[in-house]
């Protein structure tokens, strides 16, 4: 067994719903934690090496954790069989948010691809073999509206990224891949088992620990003024915590077994106007935020050098449409208001953790 015994499993919360969450030390993992101990269940959640849980609980601790007795923790790994079978013992659902976030040029695609969709396969065979009612998947809006030519089309869940198209990256690939796996394997094979996925756009908010991932390193670096300016791109934002919410609605909403939810706090706005509300908001601690624009012939020339720059080429001035139209409908989904929530939160978080230059 690699699982550690949770405090609170043996006391009065013993009959209340057990929750496994995969890759608890991430940053939408640990929003989901923090949020379903506060609404009462047991959770459990994966790290890599059990030597890890007292550094994830000061984390969560430090983000405002209660009810810390009822989080246990397993040992298990995406790349690897060992441990799930243990992970999901005796668990009601579970919330796969775990899977490698490489939204730069990577030199193989498989070191994104493999580990996504062969996890999610493992994590499912696990969950489908303990009798989980059900598996909530994080997915992303990558696996939804990239590999088009520019389209006024507004996207949604009928839509699927197009593997091989315009400003396709790997992670496009690894996401929109281990989704369609999973929903395969469901079908195929998932038994009782049911599946819900979530497809949040460009996710920021408040850290849980000291990780710069995902979408927030956007925000790192622009309060570190490591951007000397902004190119034309926009980007479709939603918060961390919205997103935890909408996980566990999906995963206690009747109606959510079978569907995809899109989320996202409204429309994709400028980069210039993230750096607009950090110069805003944050007074002296923006001091090295740039204030200037790069024009697109710049960006495209420069791109001829340097492939990060040429893979977001594709995306210059263009403002991808899509909604949550779904998500309010079937879930009761209430994000907070708008997506300058989400950049401020994240660059205080960034500010008060030390994690941007002085």
């Amino acid at each position: 067994m690699t699982t550690t015994p949770s405090p609170g499993d043996a006391d009065t919360t013993a009959s209340r719903p057990r929750v496994l969450v995969t890759g608890g030390s991430g940053f939408i993992a640990g929003h989901c934690v923090l949020q379903l101990l506060e609404r009462g269940y047991r959770v459990r959640t994966t790290v890599r090496s059990l030597g890890r849980e007292s550094e994830v609980r000061t984390q969560l601790s430090d983000a405002g954790m209660v009810n810390g007795g009822a989080l246990g923790f397993a040992a298990a790994d995406l790349t690897s069989d060992a441990g799930w079978a243990d992970a999901v013992a005796g668990c009601d659902f579970v919330l796969h948010v775990a899977s490698p976030v490489h939204v730069e040029h990577v030199g193989n695609e498989d070191d994104v691809i493999v580990p996504a969709r062969e996890g999610t396969l493992r994590v499912l065979r696990a969950a489908r073999d303990a009798g989980v009612r059900r598996v909530v998947l994080t997915s992303a809006f990558h696996a939804v509206a990239y590999g088009y030519p520019r389209t006024g089309h507004r996207f949604t869940e009928e839509d699927w990224s197009v593997l091989d198209g315009p400003g396709a990256s790997a992670y496009t690939r690894s996401k929109t891949l281990s989704e369609r796996a999973a929903w395969d394997f469901i079908d195929a094979e998932g038994g009782a088992t049911e599946l819900a996925t979530i497809l949040p756009v460009a996710v920021m908010g408040p850290l849980t620990g000291t990780a710069v991932s995902g979408s927030n390193r956007l925000v790192q670096r622009i309060l570190d003024g490591a951007m000397p300016g902004y190119p034309d791109l926009w980007i479709p934002i939603v918060d961390v915590r919205d997103v935890a919410s909408a996980h566990l609605l999906a995963m206690t909403t009747p109606e959510a077994a079978g569907q995809r939810f899109l989320t996202t706090s409204g429309p994709a706005i400028p980069m210039r106007r993230i750096g607009a509300l950090l110069r805003d908001g944050l007074a002296d601690a923006a001091r090295h935020v740039p204030t200037r624009s790069i024009p697109n012939a710049v960006v495209r020339v420069a791109s001829l050098f340097d492939r990060e720059l040429r893979a977001i080429v594709p995306d210059l001035g263009f403002a991808r449409k899509t909604t949550s139209a779904k998500a309010h409908r079937v879930l009761g989904w209430r994000p907070r208001s708008g997506p300058e929530t989400a950049v401020l939160a994240t660059a205080e978080s960034l500010v008060g953790k030390g994690l941007v230059r002085a």
